[in-house]
């Protein structure tokens, strides 16, 4: 069971992260797919290539529990690998789920790793299994190798250019055949990938975090809609092709707001820094008198430390987390399941109580926690509780490779803004505005007639079309025939 606070949190479904040309590749994609934990915790995997021979090892669970011995990196030899974590969004997770997922096609041994969702992937996949295509996986991302396979092109990278023409939707995809590592970032770039190098050798990684690990330096992010080859010739020698029609980028803000770690770097900004310039804007639209800003953590503690400073009032971590409960609790009888919450987070009362309180989150999704959260705080002894929210309110799933609820239990979607205050116990509610969400992010009101960034989670404006929802596919049935990488 994903325990109360987890399940009340949008979920990025994965990390990628490919080297070539490291001595030490195994080992150094173990260390990059560490770092990037955070985006997927259900499943990982590794793919490495040595002398015309591929290698893999994929298990359920985190990285540290299956890739920590000399046996296991031992079992993944060559100087290029590709790993994957994975977060499954619907359904079990199951071994044939986990990526990255290896093919022999005419054009030699390929593996792949995929971030996001392809929005056209049911009906692509119909059309592939009345053409004879036999699936292993649940995964739109296996939509894509069949693609490959079935291409009338030659070349590989002519293949796959053919294939990724004919799929819509926000994806970021690391490929490793025997000679090349390749990557591409969808056309609009809602879904991240950057470049980076160790020692001359190539990286390509989700995010900033997975490069400082192993002490490789930042190249540059790849762009929407490039495709980047990389071989063991080095950085200098990376060719870039961009073969789809040009389109306006539309990267994710939900990234800067909870996705991204906070000492990542994207788009030249800091994550951590954005943060609490978020906070600080949602100190300005929504000020309350206070005595203390708490914020919920860890997600909200950015926020919450620029609301504070922008605010005049004092930081102080009000609720400890216990960071030792894990992603599931054995639970030996019904007397504890009542602790929800509790589990994983505890009121420190000394800071609360008779004080007027400010928490500060960086979203609410179902409101379950939030709930629990604020009735923990009025436990404590808290004077006043009031609410305040680092994003606007999440109103519309996400298609695009994050992990969401059916509109109907989102809170904001069903409740305004007085009856959210009222259902989670607080004296006040607000969130920040989304001009304000923009501005802290890149200085910009959000242009109406050209969002700069992906935003249908508050906004209900879905940049890329939600091809198998248009054709009367139901998410149910979406996630039996692709079920999110």
């Amino acid at each position: 069971m994903i325990d109360a606070a987890d399940s009340d949190k949008f979920h990025e479904e994965c990390g990628v992260f490919g080297i070539i040309g490291s001595a030490d590749a195994a080992a150094n994609t173990v260390l990059g797919l560490h770092a990037l934990q955070h985006r997927g915790q259900e499943a990982a995997g590794i793919v490495s290539h040595k002398e015309g021979q591929f290698y893999s090892h994929r298990s359920l669970g985190h990285v540290g529990d299956n890739f920590n011995s000399e046996r296991v990196i031992g079992s993944l030899p060559g100087d290029a690998a590709l790993g994957h974590n994975r977060y499954a969004t619907t359904g079990e997770t199951i071994l044939r789920n986990v990526q990255p997922l290896f093919a022999e096609l005419q054009t030699g041994g390929f593996a792949i790793g995929h971030n996001g969702n392809l929005t056209n992937a049911a009906t692509l996949r119909s059309q592939l299994v009345q053409r004879g295509c036999i699936f292993q996986s649940t995964m739109d991302s296996e939509v894509i190798i069949h693609l490959i396979a079935t291409s009338s092109y030659h070349g590989l990278l002519d293949r796959m250019v053919d294939a990724l023409r004919s799929v819509v939707g926000a994806y970021s995809l690391v490929a490793m055949t025997e000679d090349r590592l390749i990557g591409v970032r969808d056309p609009m770039g809602v879904r991240p990938l950057i470049l980076g190098e160790l020692d001359g050798a190539p990286i390509l990684a989700s995010e900033t975090c997975a490069l400082d690990i192993i002490g490789a330096k930042f190249v540059r992010e790849v762009e929407p809609g490039e495709i980047v080859v990389c071989n063991h010739d080095g950085i200098d020698a990376i060719e870039s092709i961009k073969p789809f029609a040009p389109a306006a980028s539309r990267p994710c803000i939900f990234e800067y707001v909870y996705f991204s770690r906070p000492d990542s770097i994207t788009n030249g900004r800091s994550i951590y820094a954005v943060r609490k310039a978020i906070g600080a804007y949602l100190a300005r639209e929504s000020g309350v008198e206070v005595d203390v800003v708490i914020p919920v953590p860890d997600s909200g503690t950015p926020a919450a430390i620029g609301y504070a400073e922008e605010a005049g009032v004092p930081f102080e971590l009000g609720i400890i987390r216990n960071h030792y409960v894990g992603r599931t609790f054995i639970e030996p009888s019904q007397n504890i399941r009542n602790f929800g919450v509790k589990l994983k987070h505890n009121a420190n009362r000394a800071e609360i109580e008779g004080r007027r309180v400010v928490l500060v989150d960086d979203s609410i999704v179902r409101g379950t926690t939030s709930k629990k959260i604020v009735q923990m705080v009025r436990e404590a002894g808290a004077a006043e509780v009031h609410m305040r929210i680092a994003s606007p309110p999440t109103a519309n799933p996400c298609f695009y490779g994050i992990d969401t609820p059916n509109k109907d239990e989102l809170f904001a979607a069903n409740w305004d803004l007085a009856a959210m205050a009222q259902q989670i116990s607080v004296d006040s509610l607000a969130f920040i505005s989304i001009n304000g969400l923009y501005q802290a992010v890149c200085g910009l009101d959000r242009d109406i007639g050209a969002p700069q960034y992906c935003d249908a989670c508050f906004s209900g404006e879905y940049p890329v079309a939600l091809v198998d929802q248009a054709q009367g596919r139901p998410s149910a049935q979406l996630s039996l025939l692709a079920e999110h990488s």
